[in-house]
């Protein structure tokens, strides 16, 4: 098994909120809010927990949109490190990801430090010629290797596909979502049932109106990541993440919403 390989599909396995300022609008009964998932520029924090044992953190942030040549796109962007109280870790990684306007992947970057050193993968979707173009290497900068997927159709990464999860929150169906994960083609079957749910957290003082969905990648992840994953997302039209559950050989790992930026957001207040 190769840990680089499978520290890089660590975030989607990790895979991943009426008190509402001006900006959100929280769904009333029976509607689903419009989408403002990519709208807005903002920083998530998020704590990664095993039982009682704080891991690491998360941190996404999504830097607004941009023009490219013949696509509107977003910059994203995802680090994960590992606390430096816990003995025999070190895990660290930064992924990038370009995002069009439909929330697919345009380009993926994924990075990982092994010693001293960064070593990189490298995706860019080309779907006008149902492929996609793999640069592996080391140092940041020396290219050890290059590759070709053939792909049908748009395509997500480790980074994108949180942001289609939140797209697609009020589905009401099971989606499928084809992703490139660890320079491998796989498969996220998300089942978006659109049950309403309350749920709490630390960094909020209230119970926090949520909507509840779950799901599955078909493949085996670090630390035994079987694939199964639970989200609680905001019940409003940011989506934020609050809080998800993914099962791993040993049990299971929670990770939790610590602290955000987004202009005019505020988690939306259970009904308690």
């Amino acid at each position: 098994m190769n840990p680089l390989k499978y520290r890089r599909g660590l975030l989607p396995a990790l895979l991943f909120l009426s008190f509402a300022l001006p900006g959100t609008l929280r769904a009333q009964a029976g509607a689903t809010p419009a989408s403002r998932v990519m709208a807005e520029t903002e920083d998530l924090i998020y704590n990664v927990r095993y039982t009682f044992v704080d891991l690491g953190q998360v941190r996404i942030r999504n830097y607004g949109r941009e023009k490219k040549v013949s696509f509107h796109a977003y910059e994203t962007r995802a680090n994960i490190d590992s606390y430096k109280s816990i003995p025999f870790v070190d895990l660290h990684a930064i992924f990038l990801s370009t995002i069009d306007s439909a929330v697919y992947s345009r380009a993926f970057t994924g990075k990982v430090k092994q010693d001293d050193s960064w070593d990189y993968a490298r995706y860019h979707f080309e779907y006008d010629r149902e492929r996609v173009l793999i640069e592996k290497g080391n140092r940041d900068t020396v290219v050890s290797q290059w590759d070709t997927l053939n792909v049908k159709g748009a395509q997500q990464d480790g980074l994108s596909l949180f942001y289609f999860a939140r797209e697609h929150l009020y589905a009401g169906r099971t989606l499928h979502a084809p992703a490139i994960v660890a320079e491998k083609p796989v498969n996220a079957y998300i089942n978006f049932v659109n049950k309403h749910d309350e749920v709490e957290i630390d960094a909020i003082e209230y119970p926090v109106d949520v909507v509840y969905f779950d799901g599955n990648l078909d493949f085996t992840g670090i630390f035994g990541l079987n694939g199964y994953f639970e989200g609680w997302f905001s019940n409003d039209e940011a989506r934020i993440p609050i809080l998800a559950k993914m099962k791993v050989l040993i049990g299971s790992v929670t990770i939790e919403l610590m602290s955000w930026k987004r202009q005019g957001w505020t988690p939306p207040r259970g009904r308690g």
